[in-house]
């Protein structure tokens, strides 16, 4: 295997994305159906935020009913994209190699660092998830 593989090798292009002014519910129901596990929070093409699957499974939802709409009518009445999303980001540039994304994610705090160009603008999001594709594939 080699070191300085570019990273555009497993690099997620097409991300699904979402926007502050969106509903929590909807960032919920993407997660759900699409089998991704972060969305990113852009304005314009810029990356402002990170929202991630366990984001959302951490709300505490008690006295919720059981049913999806009662949870997503919580969830757009109590929160907000913004008030949800990381802002700290740990972030790659384009330019950066597979050995860079396995070094952002390889203590486990995070498992997806997103990838910008040099405006900030999202390229796409490296996951763990693409880390293991990758080394399996070395095999």
């Amino acid at each position: 295997m080699k070191k300085n593989e570019p990273i555009d090798q497993i690099l997620t292009r097409d991300v699904a994305t979402a926007t502050i002014d969106q509903k929590v519910s909807d960032v919920r129901k993407l997660l759900a159906t699409s089998g991704f596990h972060h969305v990113p929070v852009i304005s314009g093409k810029k990356l402002i935020g990170l929202i991630s699957a366990s984001d959302i499974l951490g709300i505490s939802v008690e006295g919720v009913g059981s049913d999806v709409r009662s949870m997503d009518a919580y969830l757009d009445h109590q929160f907000s994209i913004e008030g949800l999303m990381k802002k700290d980001l740990r972030t790659l540039p384009v330019k950066s190699t597979i050995a860079d994304a396995a070094e952002a994610l390889s203590d486990g705090s995070i498992h997806a660092v997103p990838i910008v160009d040099a405006e900030g603008q999202l390229a796409g999001l490296v996951t763990s998830t693409d880390l293991i594709r990758f080394l399996r594939d070395q095999f």
